[in-house]
């Protein structure tokens, strides 16, 4: 490998990068963005890595969930308490389901960019540049919001900035009191057409909770009860967004991207000699890789080796995103070759990318059955080969969007039109987020050993 340099990555190939008309106003930008105080901090970073070793050696469960891609006019402080609130609902589902630590991160202050199977959309006779999400471009159809604009950099890097900060106090400031949590999960079951499924884990929530008040844990006198750490994460696509916002760690003296905590490479652009894999393989923070139906195992050996090469526990995160009916297939030579090679890494399930059908009025959904369905072979395909399962990576909203079709209230393609909000792809709505937790938690319930050891990582 060549020694590497923030800017190493403009020597490579690079896919899904705007094509920007003005690079002089790009390069004041980035000269603009460098000279703005970090994010997040290289301190926060090395925790979340800690944390991910923990999921890595079968310890904890990763809970990544957060919009397709957040948009700038979605900003406010119910959008983002929403969604927070939804991702803890879930979290102390599946922390009592798994039996252990449960790692969170939103896909949060940061998931402004979106990769596109195409450079132009066509509507009519008229073709323009595709929308590459806020930070880049605006979804309008119109030549000058498709335009990249520089300048959506810097509204990206504020309101990641405001967004942070609201995180951090509903994080450490009683919003996440773990009894206000499961109160709150008590009135989703009251709710739910499944409320009698539902039933029994809440009730052994609750006798559990009160418990630990019995012995005297209690937010009063355990600050882990009424906080949490909570990471934030995106999609490291929009690389000279990315460069300007790394920083040599004071510590350390290693170079952190601060942009956010966890940042990932996706299916598109995990091209071994390619500009994002050279940028991600340089920064200290754990980063993510997604892993589709079309990847081979060899190349994943390669890209492992180029990303994690002292094979540091925490530092790299595989992202398998097969779709129901290519799991099977597709996924445990996977895994068998990453276990051959005694790899040590996260891996997580995205059961929403490879799970997309468009209707016949056009629009893009996902359905519920399918999610749930991929989800658990996944389970199974780790099982059967003695790894771990070690998170779910979501698509979702605090909101009750009509995006996805089923789940317990039995959304059809005919209800999409009702609350239909993203300009991307379809997300699960708060009720079919805690519905897929608390699905999920009891698989993992199931699959513990009667000594609370989680049987996947006892193999």
């Amino acid at each position: 490998m060549t020694s590497w340099t923030p800017d190493s990555w403009r020597t490579r190939p690079a896919r899904q990068l705007p094509a920007y008309p003005d690079p002089a106003r790009l390069a004041a930008m980035e000269s603009r963005l460098r000279g703005y105080p970090p994010l997040v901090f290289a301190g926060e970073a090395r925790r979340l890595k800690a944390a991910l070793a923990m999921a890595a050696d079968g310890r904890a469960f990763v809970l990544q969930g957060g919009d397709c891609a957040e948009s700038f006019s979605d900003f406010t402080a119910n959008v983002i308490r929403d969604t927070f609130r939804v991702l803890l609902q879930m979290a102390v589902v599946l922390t009592f389901g798994a039996s252990m630590p449960v790692v969170k991160m939103g896909r949060m202050a940061g998931q402004y960019a979106k990769p596109r199977s195409s450079d132009t959309e066509t509507q009519g006779l008229d073709t323009l540049p595709s929308y590459r999400g806020d930070i880049v471009n605006g979804p309008e159809f119109t030549a000058l919001a498709r335009l990249p604009d520089p300048a959506r950099m810097e509204t990206g890097y504020f309101q990641s900035a405001t967004t942070l900060n609201l995180l951090r106090a509903f994080a450490s400031g009683g919003y996440a009191d773990l009894h206000e949590v499961h109160r709150w999960n008590l009135g989703f079951v009251a709710r739910s057409p499944l409320a009698a499924r539902y039933n029994d884990l809440s009730s052994r929530i609750d006798e559990t909770l009160a418990f630990m008040a019995a012995c005297g844990i209690s937010s009063m006198t355990t600050p882990q009860i009424r906080e949490t750490d909570f990471y934030t994460s995106h999609e490291a696509l929009l690389l000279p967004y990315e460069q300007a916002l790394t920083r040599i760690d004071s510590t350390s003296g290693d170079w952190y991207a601060c942009s956010a905590h966890f940042l990932w490479i996706g299916d598109r652009t995990r091209q071994l000699d390619g500009a994002h894999v050279e940028f991600l393989r340089g920064v200290k923070n754990p980063i993510g890789l997604k892993v589709g139906p079309t990847t081979d195992a060899d190349d994943l050996l390669r890209l492992i080796d180029v990303l994690n090469p002292a094979d540091e526990p925490g530092r790299l995160t595989l992202i398998t995103r097969m779709g129901a009916e290519k799991v099977a297939k597709h996924l445990p030579p996977l895994l068998r070759a990453v276990g051959r090679a005694g790899r040590r890494v996260v891996w997580l399930c995205d059961p929403m990318h490879g799970n997309g059908i468009t209707t016949a009025g056009g629009l893009k959904t996902r359905s519920f059955d399918a999610i749930l369905s991929e989800v658990r072979q996944v389970f199974d395909a780790h099982a059967a080969e003695g790894t771990w399962a070690g998170g779910v990576h979501v698509e979702m909203t605090g909101r009750e969007v009509t995006e996805c079709v089923g789940g317990a209230h039995r959304l059809t393609e005919a209800d999409l039109g009702a609350r239909y909000e993203t300009f991307c792809d379809p997300r699960l709505n708060a009720e079919q987020s805690l519905e897929l937790a608390f699905l999920v938690g009891e698989e993992l319930k199931a699959r513990r050993l009667p000594s609370g050891i989680p049987a996947l990582a006892a193999q």
